[in-house]
């Protein structure tokens, strides 16, 4: 099975928010490492706002292991940017979208007052999915969607409350399950064991995924692991969806963990080093550590 994991982090260099590992840096080679181990073939680095360089941590990952790693990357704010930065973002190698967490109470603002406008339409020129830690403002990611029908857009963490647990992550569901009736808006079903009251099989997790599986379907619904901040392997986290869901079998856990995102991103299997869309390269072998 192909295996891609929709959300981890690479840093160089800054402070990690506390529920990350606590170290001043994480390599590529440190995370293929534990890929490699847990069968993981490939995953998706959303580089993190705590390190400056952390673009270009990505985009390095992907040049020196191009089957292994693509990037979502982001860019500071501005209401006043330039569109023309979009239009070009996908030529940097491994760059696939873009992801933004508005992490500021002023980024918050411009999601309601308009101040980013712009951005949307950019996007969706450039065909560049964008990803969202939106929890806070989930219907509003609808009224985007319904006025970008041809922007794809990801929502992180299965729209959970940062740092919630069991029954409180589920106080958003409603207002994710909406969002189902727009096709142009998938979910990322990552980080689930973190928000578990229990230890694996995480069974407090299960109706919720079950929910957001029914309401999504196979195709908006992506595995992955936020892994530097679970609290159990990468091993449990792929277990979870390929052994303790039964529901979940064939070729929709086929899709769950891992083709329908790299439908969504354009990341084919085949897919290796290059500028905008990439091509030629062979499959993704457990045995690529260094290529």
């Amino acid at each position: 099975m192909d295996i891609v994991d929709c959300h981890v982090h690479l840093w160089a260099t800054g402070h990690p928010s506390p529920a990350h590992r606590q170290v001043p840096q994480l390599t590529a080679q440190t995370l293929l490492g534990e890929m490699v181990a847990a069968g993981v073939s490939a995953a998706l680095i959303q580089p993190p706002a705590w390190d400056p360089t952390s673009n270009e941590v990505a985009i390095e990952a992907a040049r020196a292991f191009p089957k292994r790693f693509s990037t979502l990357g982001w860019f500071v704010l501005d209401p006043m940017a330039e569109p023309t930065r979009v239009a070009t973002w996908r030529m940097q190698p491994g760059m696939l979208g873009l992801r933004f967490a508005f992490a500021q109470p002023h980024e918050k603002a411009w999601l309601s007052n308009g101040a980013l406008d712009w951005l949307w339409p950019a996007a969706e020129a450039a065909g560049l999915p964008v990803a969202l830690a939106c929890t806070d403002f989930l219907p509003m990611v609808g009224g985007i969607a319904e006025r970008h029908p041809r922007l794809r857009l990801l929502i992180d963490h299965l729209g959970a409350p940062l740092r919630s647990v069991g029954v409180a992550a589920y106080a958003r569901l409603p207002e994710l399950l909406a969002l189902a009736r727009h096709p142009n808006i998938a979910v990322k079903a990552s980080a689930a064991p973190g928000y578990s009251a229990l230890g694996y099989p995480f069974s407090d997790m299960h109706d919720y995924l079950h929910a957001v599986f029914d309401a999504f379907g196979p195709a908006r619904m992506f595995w992955g692991t936020d892994i530097t901040r679970m609290p159990c392997s990468w091993t449990d986290c792929v277990r979870l969806f390929t052994e303790a869901l039964p529901w979940l079998q064939g070729g929709d856990l086929d899709q769950v963990m891992g083709g329908a995102l790299r439908a969504w991103i354009d990341w084919p299997l085949e897919a290796g080093l290059g500028l905008g869309r990439r091509s030629g390269m062979p499959g993704i072998a457990s045995s690529d550590m260094s290529r």
